[in-house]
């Protein structure tokens, strides 16, 4: 193979566009498919930021109740409004096409979908081939000890694990169904995998709160990293959000009675600015949608489990990409509808939380476009 921008490097094709130091993936993700004349472009947003990170929900189903996340009756969608596994790969695979770098599964539950490793094994081919950076997942760990060495056996080599107390009886208060137990084997097994984890917990006022210094002490010593996330006003609950939302400025102010916090700037992708916590040696994110936005820098998009796409997770502005998906077994009008969908991409979101906003932000729960 000739060197990256010199003629010939593909039979046929003219030399593609391609600056010294250029990463392999992105290379790959030019290549042009079958019967194509261009390379595909990029996807970037009309305020120059490139979509490289998509997280798909493939169910909305979920076997906890977050209290934060879902009202205990939830209506859940027909397994037929659904995209299959393989309709999944390939709205991915499109997605990778165009640039995408990091793909993140989640749900709901993702791993309570029937199959699902079938989509993991099918994915992995764009890791194999470079073109995809990594494959990470979110779950609340409920399954990971029937799947957590089938996820490493596929290329996954971190996850997120939802978890929000360290107390058997808070944690089924807070998850409605949960069992703390079951959590706990599953991280265990998937330590024993070979799994990077990093637990996620919703700080919540009056509930977690004075339980997040231990928290942090036990996901540091057990080699994890550990973020704290504002909650979000999505879906209406039974509880008042205003009730629940503790401001991490708060929580982080509270913490340095306890630890020694030192600015970092590691970066996984995500939206979580950390910070390195001297005493323990580990680090500790915080995701702040409500007291300081990370708009300004997202190179993020949501796929439900029905093929829907939220170009941002706090609008209401969505396309359907199941429609073109199965009008035609050519990705074109894929293709064009994604392009259109994030020539809409906003600048930011909405968020509000407080005693006079009584509406959610949107209407529809967290497990729709993934936690």
């Amino acid at each position: 193979m000739k060197r990256p921008g010199s003629p010939g490097l593909f039979h046929g094709q003219s030399p593609l566009p391609i600056e010294p130091g250029t990463p392999l993936g992105n290379i790959y993700a030019m290549i042009l498919r079958p019967g194509q004349d261009t390379p595909e472009a990029p996807l970037v947003d009309p305020f120059g930021r490139a979509i490289s990170y998509i997280r798909v929900s493939v169910t909305d189903r979920c076997d906890f109740r977050c209290v934060y996340c879902m009202s205990e009756d939830m209506h859940f969608l027909p397994k037929g409004d659904l995209l299959t596994l393989e309709e999944l790969d390939r709205l991915c695979s499109a997605f990778v096409a165009r640039g995408t770098r990091k793909i993140r599964i989640t749900g709901g539950e993702p791993l309570v979908r029937r199959g699902i490793m079938t989509l993991f094994r099918s994915l992995s081919r764009h890791l194999t081939s470079g073109a995809l950076e990594e494959i990470t997942v979110t779950t609340n760990g409920s399954q990971l000890a029937r799947y957590a060495q089938e996820l490493a056996d596929c290329g996954v080599k971190r996850i997120n694990v939802s978890l929000d107390t360290l107390d058997a009886d808070k944690f089924r208060a807070i998850t409605r169904w949960g069992d703390l137990a079951k959590v706990m084997e599953g991280i265990d097994a998937a330590q024993k995998a070979g799994l990077s984890i990093k637990i996620n917990a919703v700080a919540l006022k009056g509930f977690n709160d004075v339980e997040a210094p231990d928290m942090i002490r036990w996901a540091h010593g057990r080699g994890m990293d550990m973020t704290f996330i504002e909650v979000m006003p999505l879906g209406e609950i039974e509880t008042a959000r205003a009730d629940q939302y503790l401001p991490l400025t708060q929580l982080r102010a509270d913490l340095t009675d306890h630890f020694t916090l030192q600015d970092s700037d590691y970066k996984t992708g995500g939206p979580a600015r950390y910070v390195s916590v001297k005493e323990t040696g580990g680090r500790l994110g915080f995701i702040t949608p409500l007291t300081h936005n990370f708009c300004e820098g997202c190179n993020r998009v949501r796929v439900t489990c029905t093929g829907t796409l939220y170009m941002c997770l706090g609008q209401e502005d969505a396309a359907d990409l199941r429609t073109p998906l199965r009008a035609s077994e050519s990705d074109t009008l894929l293709m064009r509808a994604m392009e259109e969908a994030i020539a809409r991409k906003p600048k930011g979101h909405d968020f509000v939380i407080d005693r006079t906003t009584h509406m959610p932000a949107v209407g529809r729960h967290m497990s729709v476009t993934g936690g």
